[in-house]
């Protein structure tokens, strides 16, 4: 009963709009509906991978999520065990509190705060650069310097409440552990390694696995706010350009279809990397 609500609530709004899957599949008119609508069969999808466009966008996606995943994955195991490991408590406090603050402050006023920062006539960086004899630089125009801004930022934003369920894991560690390594000689590093590090591993492995699963979903709203045409040759991914192509354009069904091979893609790196992981660690989601 206690998880009832829950059910009733991710059936309507995950599972009953699935039939709506079909408008891929359809030359899709708002005023025929889903059911008379045109059927064109994978004319959608073919007219997007021979798309000039295609290749680019997916590699631009592709690269930006495994950037996104090796930086912003290990750094809060890191500051999780860096901070389980010290002794003062009222520092440990303060670092958490500040990790985690960033994480309350919107997507959209961060890429605000990002454009304000790093603008070349009034941002603070080209203020100090210029102290240094160094002309403004336009970084938001960059296309070489835009991933490391989106993935890094991130990184900042997300990484002390990413964190927290790694301390979750590591308060289960029975203090006997640490005790035992202390009387035998073990350093600190050395009981990190051997007794919090494996302790995590398991939520570590689940959580690799739903990252997987989500590969090419990066979030619209902060790729799309920190986009301009001077860096669009990397900043267009496929969230962003299903929006365009969807909502801008009114091209329903040729968004669907982008979406769909988005999912099937995901659906498909989720299984897979599950299926390695329980071959490899015997630590899998099912």
């Amino acid at each position: 009963m206690f998880c009832l609500p829950g059910i009733i609530i991710t059936f309507i709004f995950h599972y009953i709009p699935l039939y709506g899957v079909q408008i891929a599949f359809r030359k899709y008119s708002v005023k025929r509906g889903f059911w008379g609508s045109e059927w064109v069969g994978l004319q959608h999808f073919v007219r997007f991978f021979n798309s000039p466009n295609a290749v680019q966008i997916i590699t631009n996606t592709l690269i930006l999520s495994l950037y996104s995943l090796a930086a912003s994955f290990p750094i809060p195991i890191l500051l999780a065990l860096f901070l389980n490991s010290m002794r003062h408590r009222r520092y440990r406090k303060v670092i958490q509190t500040v990790t985690y603050a960033p994480n309350f402050i919107s997507i959209i006023v961060m890429c605000g705060m990002l454009i304000l920062f790093l603008s070349p006539r009034i941002g603070i960086i080209n203020k100090l650069l210029e102290l240094f004899g160094v002309e403004a630089i336009n970084f938001m125009g960059l296309p070489q310097a835009w991933r490391h801004i989106y993935v890094w930022s991130g990184v900042w934003q997300t990484m002390g409440w990413s964190s927290v369920v790694y301390f979750a894991a590591l308060s289960g560690v029975s203090p006997e552990y640490h005790e035992a390594a202390v009387v035998d000689g073990a350093t600190k590093l050395q009981r990190i390694r051997y007794i919090d590090f494996p302790s995590i591993l398991p939520v570590a492995v689940m959580l690799l696995i739903l990252s997987f699963g989500s590969l090419l979903s990066i979030g619209f709203e902060k790729a799309y706010a920190l986009q301009n045409d001077l860096n669009r040759t990397v900043s267009e991914i496929i969230s962003t350009y299903t929006y365009k192509v969807g909502i801008v354009d009114s091209n329903m069904s040729y968004s669907a279809a982008i979406g769909l091979f988005n999912s099937v893609v995901n659906a498909v790196l989720l299984v897979t990397v599950n299926w390695v992981s329980g071959k490899i660690s015997g630590n899998a989601l099912w």
